[in-house]
């Protein structure tokens, strides 16, 4: 298999033409031509993930957040970008990102299957092909239906559901939850439209305390699982799809969570 087969497979579920605008998504790194054999999957490039990538004897690296995401003047050792660049060309290492549109086009479904989320739509309905799809966008709204879970219960649900180790929690913990936001990353962008959806909670990462608190005093709580906290689920998503078209090997990045030293 070669490059261009691997990304038109991945173009399949998460087309890169459907990014938004200010997106850099796609083959950043590396020529379609090359063979693959070995694919590594992860949430960013970082040093650790391209050195990992070069022990297990990589092809490809495929992550969510793309490594070239401003306009580069140069690429350069001393630069940190520049850097890994580099490494991935010296080491005939290919990489594609796959970021809003995978957003769009697959996160938020994964993250509603987790939280038992049901009658779901677009929590930001985006455009596609020049139409507005109130089904298809970044983030997911849906309901609990008949089920009667407080704010607490359902941050352990969160907890459990993305395996991690702590949730921070803006809110009342007895409140009774039934619809719910949920937007994987950072989501603080995404304030305002739960409001506007009449979410009881939003279910999201990187939540500063006045915007927490803020959403508090407007009726809307808060659980902040972390920006990696709900996003690591695309490296799992991606393994398992690769695994059932192909026949390459594909190694994930071991499930790394930010954490408090107490």
């Amino acid at each position: 298999m070669v490059v261009s087969e691997l990304v038109e497979l991945l173009e399949e579920i998460a087309p890169s033409k459907d990014a938004l605008e200010w997106d850099n998504v796609g083959l950043l790194v590396g020529d379609r031509d090359w063979k693959v054999t070995k694919v590594y999957i992860a949430l960013d490039a970082t040093d650790e993930v391209i050195d990992h990538a070069i022990e297990k004897g990589a092809d490809m690296i495929i992550t969510h957040h793309p490594l070239i995401f401003s306009k580069m003047n140069r690429v350069v050792a001393n630069d940190f970008i520049g850097r890994r660049v580099i490494k991935l060309i010296e080491h005939h290492i290919a990489y594609y990102a796959m970021h809003t549109n995978f957003d769009i086009h697959g996160m938020g479904e994964l993250a509603e299957k987790r939280l038992g989320l049901s009658h779901t739509i677009a929590l930001d309905p985006c455009e596609i092909d020049g139409e507005v799809d109130v089904n298809t966008g970044i983030g997911r709204l849906g309901s609990l239906l008949d089920e009667t879970v407080t704010l607490k219960e359902y941050a352990l649900r969160v907890k459990e559901a993305f395996r991690l180790p702590y949730v921070q929690v803006f809110g009342d913990e007895n409140q009774v939850i039934g619809t719910v936001a949920i937007s994987p990353g950072s989501g603080k962008s995404e304030i305002d439209q739960a409001i506007r959806f009449g979410a009881d909670v939003l279910v999201t990462g990187d939540i500063d305390h006045h915007s927490g608190i803020d959403a508090v005093a407007r009726n809307l709580s808060i659980i902040d699982a972390g920006h990696y906290g709900i996003e690591h689920i695309f490296i799992e998503h991606i393994a398992m799809y690769l695994k059932g078209k192909t026949a390459i090997d594909i190694f994930e990045e071991p499930i790394s969570m930010p954490y408090w030293l107490g």
